[in-house]
This record gives structure tokens, C-alpha cells and sequence, in this order.
């Protein structure tokens, strides 16, 4: 008998994700990496001198520093053909109605502008390299949050800024993290002053359309003692036939008994290495709450981290991670115990098919005066044929013997009674799949944004259509 062959359709169409733009810049870098392309950013920006020595300084690290090795193979990634400064063709607007209609439409496509409208107090917009729209609701301002683009803040906030910007990420913890230093561009300060509660979220979307360049948007937020705040962070680029980057630094600062949700969804094209670095500082009573979706990209090495300061402040981490063919996600999260009485819960799923590997790699680190700490790891793997490959590495490093630990991981594959159960009510085969993987991501779908849940279910919809038998 014939063995039954199977038909695959290898890139599916991601709609609104893969619409590229017309090139329409206002300026750009050559790409490579050398002195003179940082300086021509620093110029281009009119920063102070402190920023362009700091830049300078992160471009030798970045040179004395090898490429990591111990992760997935980023040996692809050639920075000698990579862009790492685009300006658009238009500066900076507080109304979507003065946005070039190019952009305004992409945007409008993702669906920000109809987010803000409904469900957001805030929303910065950043095509490229540089933040194209910003806005925040009266009331918060007059409450005293500040939420900008980073280099409005640079300007308006420079003490604040020059104390904080890459003191939680150095440019010495990583050559991804130096490169960052000596070439970021774009993202968001936020400020929320004691004892605020921003009941309604802000909201930034990053989105790099340009051909062979990079984004490396820097994120600044400080919620001081009290405050509350849910911070949504969206990325999106369309698909082309060589490399882009993604090294972005996302750097927290949560204080006593202050709280922050980060939201995100890393919804990168198959040709992306997304190398982003994420750090958050909890001071006492602080909570630090990630929720984490990992998808597209060819290649993903982002673990983001929690450093627990103070006594009872507590982390909890939710996280998914979704690999397809051709693609190698390398997540995870970390968290150190630097006090005692300090919690950390972490919960994650991967889904990996059709070739797609998904590697968890995680870190619980305690230092020798966080006696009575809790954490707990669980982390669970799908695999959806024999083609794919799923990995969990946890790291523990206890210093002290007054700590609660535990640790569970599941690898399965999905189950064949199910799809035949399902399929014998008169279901297809591939509505069966996503309805089993949808449920298996539900306790992660819940905890998302009500837009990022929907795009979650999109994608793992579009990730089955494109198998066949």
C-alpha cells in the first residue's frame, strides 16, 4: 500500500503581519556597525553629550565581547548587513489624524488606534526606529504619570533618566545588551508617581517594516511606592528574505508595595532574531507580575529577569511560547531571591510542530540571607508530530537551606484518541488540532489583554491552516 503522503504549505500567510509598506524614510544608517553610523544616531537625536559618551563606551564592549554560543544558533545573524538606524518620514504626532496615512494605515490594520479608543489610558506607536505617535488621557496626566517616548523623556527628564537608563541591563551583561547600548533608538518612559493607580493600561506597539534593519527600542518604567500599573508591549514585523534584528532592553523599576503587570506579545516574522533583554528590581511588599507570548522569529533568546531586593515582594511570570517549522524559541525567565520572605511562581507552555524546536531555560537563584523563600517552576511542552523537538532546562541555585522549592515539567505529544474523538463528531482535522492546543493555552489566554488574546487565537488558527493531512 502507498504510504499516505502529507502536503505542507512550509510559510503561511500571517494577513495583516506580512503587509509590508513602500521604503519611506526620512533617514538611515548604512548598514554595519562602526563609530561613525553611533554618532550620526546620537546627531540625529541632538542628545546630550553624556548619552553619546555612554553609547561609544557600549560600542567597544559590544566589539571586546564574543558571540554567545551556549543558546540557539544565531551564526546567521551577520551585523555587517544589518541597518540599525531608520527614521520615518515624519516626526512625532499626539493625533492619529496628522500620522502619514502609509503608517496611520498600518496601524490602524493592527487595530491601535480602535485599542486606544475602547480599552487604553495611553498608546505610543513606533514605526521603525522612531516613536511616530504618543498620547496619554488628561487625567492621568494631571495625577502626575508621565508617559513618553524615550527621548522626550532624555530632554524632560534627564536627571530621572541618566539614574536609571541601562543601571538594571549594562552594557557589560551581554554583547546583545552592549550592541543595544551603543545603537537603541524608539520605546517608552513611564513614571508613575506614589500612590496612583492606573486602572486602565498603556499600551506600546512596535513595529519594523523596514528590509534588513533593526529595532532596539529601550523601555524605561518606574512605578514608585504604592502605585499600580499594567503595561502592554505588542511587536510585529512582516516576513522578508533576509535578516532582521530584534535587541531591544526592557528595564523595571517596582517599588515598595507597588505593583507592575507587563504584558507582551512577540509577534516577530520567520526572519527575525529577536535577542531582547527584560530586568525588573522589586523592592519590599513590591509585586512584579509578566505575562510572556513568544511567537514567530526564526530565532528567539529572551529570558526576562526579576531581582526580588526587597522582603515580601513577590513574581509571578506566565509565559507561552509557540515554535513552528524552521524555528528555534529559546525562553524562559529568571529570578533571583535577593531577601527573605520572597515568592516567585512561574508558569509556562510551549507548543512546538512541523520541525519548530522550543527550548525552556530558566534560573531560580537564592543568596545566603533569603531564608524562608517560596518558589515554584511549572513548566509544560506540546508536541504536535515526531519532526519536533522540545527541551526544559531549569537552573537552581539555592545558598541558604530555608527555602520551599519546586519544580514540574510535562513534555507530551497530543493525543490521537482526542483528534479521532473529535473528528468522529464530525470536526476536521485541523479545527480538532486548535481546538486541543487553544485549550491547552487557555490558562495563558486568560491572563492576556482581551486584543492579545484574540491575536493568541488567530495565530495558532493560521499556524493549522497551513498543514494539511
Amino acid at each position: 500500500m502507498e504510504e499516505k503522503r502529507k502536503t505542507y504549505i512550509p510559510d503561511v500567510e500571517r494577513g495583516i503581519y506580512d503587509i509590508k509598506d513602500e521604503e519611506n524614510f526620512g533617514f538611515k544608517t548604512n548598514s554595519g556597525l562602526t563609530a561613525q553610523i553611533v554618532r550620526e544616531i546620537s546627531e540625529e537625536k541632538n542628545e546630550p553629550k553624556w548619552m553619546l559618551e555612554a553609547r561609544l563606551k557600549a560600542l567597544e564592549i559590544y566589539n571586546s565581547k564574543p558571540i554567545p554560543t551556549w543558546g540557539a544558533d544565531i551564526s546567521g545573524l551577520d551585523m555587517d548587513h544589518i541597518i540599525t538606524y531608520v527614521r520615518p518620514n515624519t516626526d512625532m504626532r499626539h493625533s492619529w489624524d496628522e500620522v502619514p496615512e502609509d503608517i496611520k494605515n498600518t496601524f490602524e490594520r493592527l487595530g491601535i488606534p480602535q485599542a486606544e479608543r475602547e480599552s487604553l489610558a495611553g498608546v505610543g506607536a513606533q514605526y521603525d526606529s522612531e516613536v511616530v505617535y504618543h498620547n496619554l488621557q488628561k487625567e492621568l496626566a494631571d495625577q502626575g504619570v508621565v508617559y513618553l517616548d524615550i527621548e522626550t523623556a532624555v530632554r524632560e527628564y534627564e536627571d530621572i533618566v541618566k539614574e536609571h537608563f541601562m543601571k538594571l541591563v549594562p552594557p557589560t551583561d551581554h554583547k546583545f545588551a552592549a550592541l543595544h547600548g551603543a545603537v537603541w533608538s524608539g520605546g517608552s518612559f513611564v513614571y508613575v508617581p506614589e500612590g496612583v493607580q492606573v486602572d486602565i493600561p498603556l499600551q506600546s506597539y512596535f513595529r519594523l517594516n523596514a528590509k534588513g534593519a533593526g529595532q532596539f527600542e529601550h523601555t524605561l518604567i518606574i512605578v514608585e511606592k504604592g502605585a499600580k500599573l499594567h503595561f502592554i508591549e505588542g511587536c510585529s514585523a512582516p516576513k522578508y528574505d533576509v535578516a532582521n534584528l530584534h535587541a531591544g532592553c526592557v528595564e523595571l523599576y517596582v517599588r515598595e508595595g507597588a505593583t507592575l503587570r507587563y504584558s507582551t506579545i512577540e509577534n516577530w516574522s520567520k526572519n527575525m532574531y529577536n535577542l531582547n533583554t527584560k530586568r525588573s528590581v522589586v523592592e519590599k511588599n513590591g509585586r512584579m507580575e509578566w505575562v510572556s507570548g513568544s511567537f514567530g522569529s526564526r530565532v528567539s533568546m529572551l529570558y526576562p529577569m526579576t531581582i526580588l531586593k526587597g522582603e515580601r515582594s513577590q513574581m509571578e511570570f506566565t509565559g507561552i511560547t509557540f515554535a513552528g517549522e524552521g524555528q528555534h524559541l529559546d525562553t524562559g525567565c529568571k529570578v533571583v531571591h535577593a531577601a527573605s520572605h520572597t515568592t516567585s511562581n512561574v508558569n509556562t507552555k510551549s507548543i512546538s510542530k512541523d520541525g519548530g524546536y522550543a527550548f525552556y531555560r530558566g534560573l531560580v537563584k537564592t543568596t545566603p540571607n533569603a531564608e524562608n523563600c517560596k518558589s515554584t517552576v511549572s513548566c509544560e511542552s506540546l508536541m504536535l508530530d515526531n519532526r519536533s523537538k522540545s527541551d526544559t532546562l531549569p537552573i537552581i541555585t539555592l545558598a541558604n537551606d530555608k527555602i520551599d522549592m519546586g519544580h514540574e515539567a510535562k513534555i507530551g505529544r497530543i493525543s490521537d484518541d482526542a483528534i479521532f474523538y473529535l473528528m468522529s463528531r464530525g470536526i476536521d482535522e485541523i479545527e480538532a488540532k486548535t481546538m486541543i492546543v487553544s485549550g491547552f493555552v487557555e490558562p495563558i489566554t486568560k491572563e492576556l489583554p482581551l486584543e492579545y488574546a484574540v491575536e493568541l487565537n488567530n495565530l495558532i488558527t493560521l499556524e493549522f491552516v497551513g498543514s494539511i493531512g
